[in-house]
């Protein structure tokens, strides 16, 4: 065994991954509750032309929110609760505002503010999250990427709308 390789404590072991897939899939549920007429609002706005089908965003949610999870648990199990997984937890706030800023209020604008801040907030988690595990920080670049894109996508609407 490496002297180098940390020691990873046994409350630390793989299945204290749970709460932050817990912490997601909550996240997610609610969004899934503020979204319910997601659909049918989605199809109503007049959208840019590189918005993409209504039916692509849950399965791109469902992977992004499991690298999510996984990567707040990488930076927990590297660096303990610390200023890190207080950003992680309040970007996840940020995320979770969004869907009914957007689908049940129908406020484009306060949600475009909203992914403004997530926006900043994924950005500098990746690049905190790089000085302590470049894998945490490689699950959130698609995260970060989507969330760019979903902002563009807001904009637009916002235009348009």
């Amino acid at each position: 065994m490496s002297t180098h390789a940390p020691t990873v404590p046994p409350a630390r072991q793989w299945w204290t991954l749970a709460p932050f897939l817990v912490a997601v899939i909550a996240v997610a549920g609610l969004g899934g509750l503020a979204a319910a007429s997601a659909r049918s609002t989605y199809d109503a706005l007049e959208l840019p032309p590189f918005a993409p089908p209504g039916w692509l965003f849950g399965p791109v949610w469902s992977v992004l929110y499991l690298f999510i999870g996984v990567a707040g648990w990488l930076l927990w199990r590297a660096r303990g609760w610390d200023g890190v997984l207080w950003l992680w937890a309040g970007q996840l706030v940020l995320n979770l505002a969004w869907t009914p800023l957007f689908f049940s209020a129908d406020r484009y604008v306060l949600a475009l503010v909203d992914i403004l801040a997530l926006d900043v907030a994924v950005a500098v988690l990746v690049a905190l999250a790089w000085r302590t595990s470049r894998v945490a920080a490689g699950l959130l670049v698609p995260y970060l990427a989507w969330v760019l894109f979903a902002t563009a996508l807001n904009i637009g609407i916002v235009v348009l709308n």
